[in-house]
């Protein structure tokens, strides 16, 4: 007979276990290639990873099991028909490549994992994620074609594109806008549909009447001569059995860029084109493709003009009502052309898409008559437009960062003209937004129109709505912040729209006049941005751009990708060039990926192997040096530190991360050269720029001595005299700034390593001197590209951002150790300055949350902690006696460690922390 005991138990095992799981481990966040659910993948083995959460302390994982399964079935049942790791022991949960059967292209795998602590504990499998190979080689497309409304002939074609308006022989290089349609039969019940597709430079696909997805500007830039991107969609939503439609609409982009308004270069690859292929999987197990040909139709699109620097015209008079639907007479359009076109390539970084709405202030009438929206904020983006007007009547809609003494919109630092035209088929209220095209704005300029309910005794368009629709890659947020200053939460801001502003598919310098990979942004401003946005993605696809912009001799142009080709320093600068060697590396330290090294090592070595060919002596002095720098006259080309210095400086910096590079990579041979290459380059360096009497480096400028010692060229014996310059330099200027572009964030990293963050905030808590502060006194809402926010020059750019880097890793105290990859090492080290009583900040590493808030309250100091499981941190106290330390008021049980400057921090476990001294 059952005992009510054991009655009881029956019945409450179930909550018993629930609990047991609870206080137990679990695995989380899935990933494949660094992204949830991805599609398009292919590389052959891909690398997964998962996140831990357990509400116990101290917790490591100590073993792993990961399921691949092509089917629901069997992943249901805990099968990995593809791949069963077993139980495998490690503490590894980033970075684990998949081993399993060969995975075949378009296929989609299912997979979980559980794991094991140090706790003794065993998790509950995880929720199942996905990822979806991509067509892997020419073959895969099933035969899909290039198509074309028209080919450009190879004697048009203007590659490398030319600087400026181009010669007025080449005549407008007008185009003809496109729209591509295919009817196709769903015969029986689809189990799943898929489509593979690219249109250069830029498309929009829809199916029966609806846009597929909510991309915008697909696919990414690239070196299209060496190869474009193609994007994958979930299309089953779309599709229904029977008669189905597709439409693909083309644009420009940078693929073909005409002498037709403003541009800041001229180029053609080709005229608009696409390729396409829908894979349609049955419920009974068998496939069907439709794919672009010569039977499919084309015609030209009501979008009469578009410029990737010019802007957007669209007729709605030309608008064929269901021509993207099934049925329509399609009987006057042209057969497609089959055409050709470059090799593709999976687009895995994050798509562009409209990330933020922004409706206007206030709306006034400028002094020339022209009425004015501000939205008050400088973003990137487009314009959504509802206008009340006759058929043929014309709306302008002028974009602008600024405007002038007239209240009116000005483009004079921006590129113009550029502008957004809506003709109307005056059908009521028609709605519109540009499909191809952006610009940085936050004054939107009418012309011939009017805002509703204003007079208007000439009958002009009248405006229903007229708002900004931000747009921007679609990266995740990555990072939090904000402290207890309102000036510096207003800095963070200000950085945080240019970045946001500039995340196109490559990072851009600005969202107007250019719209090009500037690349020495992207490793200045890489801690900036990693820690507010996850771009693992999107930098592999830049270095990526670098390799195929590397020319044979080695040299990393300026831009990539590289469509036009410019003179001096503007295309070859070692500050410039040197993201090829800097960001493998960084990637590998913030995400833990080696991959990107090994793949590109022989380029990287190419690069530093270019530099070294053109040194004289081990010193480099061409480039642009400490561009926009504070010196006594206009910003431009460095003043205040000779081209040398920052040119070797960064050469060096190659040198000694190709040093640590062949060391991962098991190359002896070359880690040897290297560091006997390093050691040629820093003695040679001394001997030319520093002087040890007065221990200063070249002039004796910020950007000088602060790279001398963040690249540690400086000798120990000098870093402290080197150091006492910069203080004195900055207290003889009255605690004003110099560095430019190239300088600021090593000027940042050497004070605050050297426990200067007091001076970061008496620089920066101003607004008197050309500045962050200054910039906000100016009105600016994004950083601007001078330090004086000057009208001349752009004011949303995506430089001199580093404060940003100081504000998570400094100020909040976010950061990991010299030798940690992926923050799996973390250092909480806040630093109290200057009025700041709090400060709260949040990162989402590889392996999970890190959160650190502090707080002083009379005497106390309170700080906050989350860290990860799989990962340890140490903590730092700013003030107090550790030995007082308490957690959740009780006395904390201190196991101390001291560091190389004699800092004393406590060692911790994973868990949640509230900590008091």
């Amino acid at each position: 007979m059952i005992s009510m005991f054991h009655r009881l138990l029956f019945i409450l095992m179930p909550y018993i276990c629930c609990l047991s799981c609870n206080s137990g481990i679990r695995a989380v966040y899935l990933s494949c290639e660094g992204n949830d659910s991805p599609t398009g993948i292919e590389t052959p083995s891909p690398v997964l990873g998962w996140q831990l959460q357990s509400s116990n302390r101290n917790v490591w994982q100590t073993a792993y099991r990961i399921l691949v399964a092509d089917n629901p079935k069997d992943i249901a049942q805990n099968v990995g028909n593809c791949w069963d790791s077993g139980k495998t022991a490690s503490d590894n949960s980033i970075q684990v490549p998949y081993e399993g059967a060969a995975l075949l292209p378009t296929g989609t795998y299912l997979w979980k994992v559980k794991v094991w602590d140090n706790q003794g504990n065993e998790s509950e499998w995880s929720k199942p994620a996905e990822w979806q190979m991509g067509l892997v080689d020419a073959g895969s497309w099933s035969g899909a074609q290039w198509i074309a409304l028209q080919s450009l002939p190879d004697s048009l074609r203007l590659v490398p594109g030319v600087h400026g308006n181009g010669s007025e022989r080449l005549g407008k290089m007008s185009d003809t806008l496109p729209y591509l349609r295919r009817e196709f039969i769903v015969t029986k019940k689809l189990k799943k549909a898929t489509a593979f597709v690219s249109g250069l430079g830029h498309f929009e696909m829809s199916l029966n009447g609806r846009k597929v997805g909510d991309h915008f500007l697909d696919p990414g830039w690239t070196e299209y001569d060496q190869y474009a991107l193609y994007v994958t969609f979930d299309v089953m939503p779309y599709l229904h059995t029977g008669a189905n439609a597709c439409g693909i609409a083309l644009g420009n982009g940078f693929y073909h860029i005409s002498r037709e308004r403003y541009r800041k270069c001229v180029v053609s690859y080709g005229y608009p084109k696409a390729i396409c292929r829908i894979l349609l999987e049955y419920v009974d197990g068998t496939q069907e493709s439709i794919i672009t040909d010569n039977s499919w139709k084309a015609c030209a699109s009501p979008v009469t003009f578009t410029g990737i620097y010019g802007g957007e015209d669209f007729d709605a008079r030309l608008r064929q009502e269901g021509w993207d639907k099934a049925g329509f007479d399609d009987r006057n359009w042209r057969r497609a052309l089959a055409v050709q076109g470059p090799p593709l390539r999976s687009q895995t970084a994050a798509p562009l898409k409209v990330m933020e709405t922004i409706q206007p202030e206030r709306i006034f009438s400028s002094k020339k008559g022209s009425w004015v929206y501000d939205l008050g904020q400088n973003a990137s983006g487009v314009i959504r437009l509802g206008v009340r007007a006759r058929s043929g009547q014309t709306v302008s809609v002028i974009p602008g960062e600024l405007i002038d003494s007239d209240s009116a919109v000005t483009q004079r630092a921006s590129g113009g003209p550029f502008r957004f035209e809506y003709t109307a088929a005056g059908t009521g209220v028609e709605t519109w937004q540009p499909q191809f095209t952006y610009y940085g704005f936050r004054y939107l300029m009418l012309e011939n129109a009017v805002p509703e309910g204003e007079a208007n005794p000439d009958g002009l368009p009248e405006v229903i709505e007229l708002c900004g629709l931000h747009t921007r890659n679609a990266a995740p947020s990555a990072g939090t912040f904000s402290c207890s200053n309102e000036l510096f939460n207003r800095i963070y801001q200000l950085i945080d729209w240019s970045i946001r502003s500039n995340m196109a598919s490559v990072l851009t310098d600005c969202p107007h006049r250019e719209k090009l990979g500037w690349l020495e942004e992207s490793h200045l401003m890489a801690g900036s941005m990693f820690y507010g946005y996850d771009l693992y993605s999107l930098y592999v696809k830049i270095i990526d751009d670098m390799r195929a912009a590397q020319l044979p001799n080695g040299m990393v142009p300026d831009i990539a990708p590289e469509f036009v080709i410019f003179e001096g320093g503007f295309r070859d600068s070692p500050e410039w060039g040197s993201a090829y060697v800097i960001l493998p590396w960084y990637i590998y330290r913030w995400y833990g990926d080696i991959r990107p090294m090994q793949q590109h090592y022989e380029g990287m070595k190419r690069y530093t192997d270019y530099l070294a060919s053109t040194a004289d002596g081990h010193i480099v002095s061409h480039g642009l040096g400490d561009w926009y720098d504070l010196g006594d006259q206009p910003p431009g080309e460095s003043q205040l530190t000779s081209k040398g210095v920052t040119a070797t400086a960064i050469y060096y910096y190659d040198v000694c991360i190709m040093q640590q590079v062949a060391r991962l990579l098991e190359k002896p041979d070359d880690e040897a050269f290297f560091a006997r290459r390093a050691e040629e380059i820093r003695e040679a360096f001394n001997r030319k720029y520093f002087d040890a009497e007065t221990g200063q480096y070249d002039r004796g400028s910020q950007t000088a001595n602060a790279m001398a010692l963040y690249m540690e060229l400086a000798e120990p014996q000098h870093r402290e005299k080197v150091f006492e310059n910069i203080m004195l330099d900055l207290k003889r200027r009255n605690y004003s700034q110099t560095p430019g572009d190239i300088g600021f964030r090593y000027f940042l990293r050497v004070l605050e390593s050297e426990g200067a963050s007091e001076t970061i905030f008496t620089i920066n808590h101003r607004d008197d001197v050309p500045g962050y502060g200054f910039q906000l006194a100016k009105g600016a809402t994004a950083l601007t590209e001078s330090w004086a926010a000057l009208r001349y020059v752009s004011n949303n750019h995506l430089m001199l951002g580093h404060l940003m880097e100081w504000m998570y890793s400094g100020l909040a105290g976010i950061r990991q150790s010299e030798q940690s990859i992926a923050f799996r090492q973390i250092e909480i080290h806040p630093e109290p300055v200057g009025d700041i009583t709090s400060a709260a900040a949040s990162y989402r590493s590889p392996y999970g949350k890190i959160v650190s808030e502090w707080k002083i309250t009379g005497k106390t100091f309170s700080l906050n902690v989350e860290i990860p499981a799989n990962t340890s941190a140490l903590v730092y106290f700013p003030c107090g006696d550790i030995n007082h330390l308490t957690e959740n008021g009780k006395k904390f049980p201190t196991e101390t460690v001291t560091d190389k400057k004699g800092r004393k921090a406590i060692k911790i476990g994973s868990g949640k922390y509230k900590f008091k001294l």
